[in-house]
């Protein structure tokens, strides 16, 4: 149905009761990730604001690296079919991402190359094309991990996300947490402010009435 209503360019017919769906992406694979830690922090401040968030767990949908000729040889991935869905289903985007040599992490980027492809009747940037995001970092380093966040910005700016001014980079992030429980309760509070920012950002502009464009 979303997905009817996109590309017929209707305008959403939602009011201030509507619950913003907000789809939460780990970019690090690896268990007990600082990043998913931080995430879920963030989420925790969009659930505050009565947004419906999923977390996505990239490792439960695997995908080979994006190649074109396995698409002309195969088909379309079905985890990628499904992850396609996943994200139109949703109004906005609440992604963590590790820094990886001052950019992004491959599994995170090979997940936004699939589900921006053309698919069927998709075509490209659909799943992205209008939605909301809000982007941090996190790093063991006193940088935080801020450089991949120009980088994730650009790659969803391109797509024609809105990317929310407001980021975050947590630095030294390895002190800040008891098992999965943040100590730190200033860092908890902007994490938090950043989900609940998301949220009621989607919400304001569903409320508008704003148009969804296709190009």
């Amino acid at each position: 149905m979303f997905y009817e209503l996109f590309r017929g360019k209707l305008i959403f017919g939602f009011n201030m009761s509507k619950r913003p769906k907000i789809l939460a992406v780990a970019g690090s694979l690896r268990k007990g990730s600082y990043n998913r830690k931080v995430l879920d922090v963030a989420i925790e401040g969009a659930k505050r604001a009565d947004a419906d968030v999923t977390l996505l767990d990239l490792r439960e949908y695997p995908l080979p690296l994006y190649n074109a000729d396995l698409v002309a040889e195969s088909g379309f991935p079905d985890n990628a079919t499904k992850l396609q869905q996943i994200l139109l289903e949703h109004d906005g985007l609440l992604i963590a991402s590790p820094e990886y040599n001052a950019s992004l992490p491959g599994g995170l980027k090979n997940f936004i190359d699939w589900t921006s492809r053309a698919n069927g009747q998709l075509k490209v940037g659909d799943c992205y094309r209008g939605k909301w995001a809000g982007i941090m970092t996190a790093s063991p380093g006193s940088f935080g991990g801020i450089r991949c966040l120009a980088h994730l910005r650009d790659v969803l700016s391109i797509l024609l996300v809105h990317v929310l001014p407001f980021e975050i980079a947590v630095a030294k992030v390895d002190t800040l947490f008891e098992g999965d429980e943040i100590k730190d309760l200033n860092m908890k509070q902007m994490l938090e402010s950043l989900g609940e920012m998301l949220a009621n950002t989607i919400r304001k502009h569903l409320h508008e009435g704003t148009e969804a464009k296709s190009v």
